[in-house]
């Protein structure tokens, strides 16, 4: 072999070298956390928020008793949905942008403001597990389930989410949506994402990184009820219209008053959380189920008693579709 074709095979080896590992599930999410501005809405403090006059009602359609729900984890045993929890996956600006088919193509982004038309899926998804939601392979003809993908881009600071993500031949999903990391903007009213209440998934992830970290958790976390009715900010879609339930965007805060102070260290940060930003109604399912990362170090043998010790009634409405505003003053917006 000639040294020309010689380097030429050392700059491919190194390239593709550099590609496969820059494509890593559950890898490093690029600062600063957390994810988005500290006044987008998944980011900020509730805990001066109003109640909402309706609270009651809306636990009691949820079940006051009803107890929470860790909907993460790792490893599950069964082939048919092998992982808990939602993966994501971090890849670098070099990573090739491939296009994809949408059933719901008016509401979804073909790709980032500013970049080529695609979606940065990395090619292992296709044939190999735990890249999805679910665990089973983009071609494996058994795939149900929501099948969410979601990739952060570090060095372009993009965030894509891929709902009902599948391979035939060519990448196809239910719908699809991107959101700038660096931005605070809201999807079109009317619209969905690749969640039902038109919203980042991501964000509202519970992560086992920052939960067995040293600093506070600074975000709300996202959650599902059975049934929803209309949606309100920051919520962009419903999926429901049932009469006494909560809208989607609607968020639930842990009372002041429950004492959590019993609970591991990790354990108190989570629920720390839900006092300071809150739940937020992101899809409909099984009631108080809060989502979460797929990782193997979860211990789910720990997280279920002590998320099932929680129940709705520990928890207020805050006044549906509150934000603050730039003076200090509160809004309301409803749909």
């Amino acid at each position: 072999m000639s040294r020309a074709k010689l380097v030429m095979l050392v700059i491919i080896i190194l390239t593709i070298g550099m590609e496969v590992r820059g494509q890593v599930r559950g890898g490093d999410l690029p600062g600063p956390l957390p994810l988005f501005p500290p006044d987008h809405w998944w980011n900020i403090e509730i805990t001066s928020a109003p109640v909402d006059p309706n609270s009651a009602g809306y636990i009691s359609f949820i079940g006051a008793s009803r107890g929470l729900h860790p909907d993460f984890g790792g490893e599950s045993g069964d082939p048919l949905a092998p992982i808990y929890g939602m993966p994501y996956i971090v890849v670098g600006g070099n990573q090739s942008l491939v296009p994809v088919v949408f059933d719901y193509a008016n509401e979804s982004d073909s790709g980032a403001p500013g970049r080529p038309p695609g979606y940065p899926i990395p090619d292992q998804a296709k044939t190999e597990q735990r890249w999805i939601e679910g665990g089973l392979a983009g071609n494996d003809p058994r795939a149900d389930g929501d099948r969410h993908m979601l990739i952060v881009d570090r060095d372009n600071r993009i965030l894509y989410e891929l709902y009902a993500l599948r391979w035939n031949g060519r990448w196809e999903a239910g719908s699809g949506a991107v959101f700038p990391l660096d931005s605070n903007t809201r999807r079109p009213d009317g619209w969905t994402s690749a969640d039902a209440a038109g919203l980042e998934i991501l964000p509202g992830l519970i992560r086992y990184d920052e939960v067995n970290g040293n600093a506070p958790i600074r975000h709300a976390f996202r959650f599902t009820v059975r049934r929803t009715n209309g949606y309100v900010y920051p919520a962009s879609h419903r999926a429901g219209s049932t009469p006494g339930a909560l809208p989607m965007g609607a968020r639930l805060r842990l009372k002041a008053s429950k004492d959590i102070a019993s609970f591991p260290e990790g354990l108190r940060r989570i629920f720390q959380a839900m006092k300071t930003y809150g739940l937020i109604v992101a899809d409909n399912g099984s009631d108080m189920y809060i989502s979460g990362t797929y990782d193997t170090r979860w211990d789910n043998d720990i997280l279920n008693p002590a998320f099932a010790a929680l129940t709705a009634a520990d928890f207020e409405v805050v006044q549906l579709g509150w934000q603050p505003t730039a003076r200090g003053r509160r809004r309301t917006i409803r749909h």
